[in-house]
């Protein structure tokens, strides 16, 4: 089974489940050769209804403990641009597009994944642009985010949201 699971961590992000889980998307993802998508959908007023037929399944749930074992299955992440939901996905090594949140104002998430996708770590858009993202990345492109350096990334956030120069 190839399995997609998006995340929007603590928050809710109405509008990236309602994209996600619209039926345009749902067949661009199946046309990908995915057969599962899991929504992790956290206190969101937007909730799917979770089907199964032979060929594909959606599943949903709010929060759990830990979003390991989802983020172990995955073999694409599409997150929130929270920074704890973007790092955790990039240490597993899984493919990662990051959905910018619109609504939010002094988006330091913008500038995050911006940083972090001309690193060449990630994709990112918007959700009015994600069914053409999913349709026309390229995967293969994405290059590992070096592994435990949190040093680093903390100095990264720290310049990014403005506390450091």
């Amino acid at each position: 089974m190839k399995c997609v699971f998006v995340t929007v961590g603590t928050t809710s992000f109405d509008d990236l489940i309602a994209c996600v889980s619209a039926h345009d998307t749902l067949q661009i993802i199946k046309s990908l050769g995915y057969d599962r998508v899991i929504l992790q959908i956290g206190r969101g007023k937007v909730v799917p209804e979770p089907f199964r037929t032979e060929s594909f399944a959606l599943d949903i749930y709010r929060y759990k403990d830990s979003l390991r074992e989802d983020l172990q299955k995955a073999d694409l992440v599409i997150s929130h641009a929270g920074a704890g939901s973007c790092l955790e996905t990039l240490e597993k090594g899984k493919p990662l597009v990051v959905v910018i949140n619109e609504k939010l104002m002094n988006n330091h998430q913008l500038e995050l994944a911006k940083q972090l996708h001309k690193d060449g770590h990630l994709f990112y858009c918007t959700c009015s642009t994600l069914p053409g993202l999913l349709q026309s990345m390229d995967l293969s492109t994405l290059k590992c985010f070096p592994p435990g350096q949190p040093e680093k990334f903390s100095a990264f956030l720290d310049k990014v949201v403005g506390l450091q120069k």
